[in-house]
């Protein structure tokens, strides 16, 4: 599949996830999404998943004691100055869990986008806005680089004798990652100025026509958002 109806794709599940009102379609969605991302290799995905998965398990814990929704009271906590007792309901518990598979659907469709997608091929297959794309692009190529050059720095002093363990050890990798980073931002500002990014007249690389499954793709993502603002 071309990465731009793969991506239009995952947009209108993401999209679908948002407009839905019912916590089985929502969950529906984020299954498929997970499926989605298991293609990956397991070494990439896994701080992909955690992020999503536990980005929606903070908001299902955290919802009822920041809120006071429903009458059906399941557990009746102390009272703290400022935001009073601490209850927990039936219906904060459902939307609890109804926002936290929303914002799980959302992550899991950015992961699947980051971890499964050719984002070169992305930049050249779009025809408008290619300037928004290109650094969408390079923002989400951000984590898996820095993932990459931490693999590398962690191997480069355990080859050293330095072995690099716990939150503090690899805290101290933080600057030459960030000096790294900037490092590789001079240089792509670079290639790009010597290759005459952003003047008239530029040439591109013909690339393959969209075939069924692409056309397909397409079709389901606008459908996708159809159903979840209708029928979810």
């Amino acid at each position: 599949m071309s990465p731009a109806p793969a991506a239009l794709l995952l947009a209108g599940l993401a999209a679908a996830a948002l407009l839905a009102d019912r916590i089985v379609s929502v969950a529906a969605i984020v299954l498929v999404l997970l499926l989605v991302c298991l293609r990956a290799p397991a070494g990439r995905r896994r701080l992909y998943l955690f992020g999503a998965l536990s980005s929606g398990l903070a908001v299902f814990l955290l919802t009822p004691f920041v809120s006071n929704i429903g009458w059906h009271v399941i557990w009746s906590g102390p009272t703290i100055p400022v935001l009073g007792q601490l209850d927990i309901t039936r219906e904060e518990l459902r939307i609890g869990l109804f926002q936290g598979l929303r914002l799980t659907a959302v992550a899991l469709a950015f992961a699947a986008y980051a971890l499964l997608l050719d984002h070169d091929r992305l930049v050249q297959s779009v025809r408008f806005a290619r300037r928004s794309v290109l650094a969408m692009a390079l923002a989400t190529r951000l984590v898996p680089t820095l993932e990459r050059d931490a693999a590398g720095l962690v191997e480069a002093l355990r080859g050293r004798g330095v072995e690099v363990t716990g939150a503090r050890g690899r805290a101290r990798l933080l600057a030459p990652l960030l000096a790294g980073s900037l490092e590789r931002a001079l240089n792509l500002a670079e290639a790009m100025e010597s290759r005459g990014y952003g003047r008239p007249g530029g040439t591109r690389a013909p690339g393959p026509g969209w075939g069924t499954l692409d056309r397909a793709a397409l079709v389901l993502g606008v459908l996708a958002v159809a159903i979840g603002a209708l029928w979810l």
